[in-house]
Formats: C-alpha cells, sequence, structure tokens
C-alpha cells in the first residue's frame, strides 16, 4: 500500500478552450514499504491528470515516476492504490 506524503497541483490551461471542465496536474509524492514492487531507492512519485466538469470529476491518467530522476517507471498502480489517489486529489480540489 502506498502513503501520499506531499503533493504540488496547478491547473493546465486550455488557451484554445478545446477541453471542457478544467485539468490539473498533480504530482504526489508517494512513500511506498521496502518490500513492494513498487520500492525505489529514491523514491516514487505519481503524476495524476485530474479533470473536473459539470458531468464528472476523476483520474484521467496517471503515470509513475522515479523521484530524482523523473524517469518514467513501468508499473500500473491496483485498484485500491488507484481509488486513494482518486480520494486524495477529489480532497484537496474540495478544500
Amino acid at each position: 500500500m502506498l502513503t501520499i506524503t506531499n503533493h504540488t497541483v496547478k491547473l493546465i490551461k486550455d488557451p484554445f478552450n478545446i477541453l471542457t471542465g478544467q485539468r490539473y496536474e498533480f504530482i504526489l509524492e508517494i512513500d511506498v514499504a521496502e518490500d513492494d514492487e513498487l520500492y525505489l531507492e529514491n523514491g516514487l512519485n505519481v503524476r495524476v491528470i485530474y479533470t473536473v466538469d459539470e458531468s464528472r470529476s476523476g483520474i484521467v491518467k496517471y503515470e509513475l515516476l522515479e523521484r530524482t530522476s523523473e524517469a518514467y517507471v513501468e508499473f500500473d498502480l491496483e485498484d485500491d492504490e488507484i481509488e486513494v489517489v482518486d480520494a486524495y486529489c477529489k480532497a484537496y480540489l474540495a478544500e
């Protein structure tokens, strides 16, 4: 299981008004147990594109990045971990 320890968020601007609603980019710093397959010595971030519009809100896509090099990590989160990330993003935007 992962633990989110910190985050940054920014609004993604759509200068051409192509997309409906608003898109946000979250960078979540996560801690993972050493015995987890996601564990990396330098740490792990999750980059999340999150959408909010009239009909829905939620994760559009995410990717895992090694914290210091920002290199892409080819793993997927498990369903319960995706739910944790989604709930975290939703809670932050509700503030």
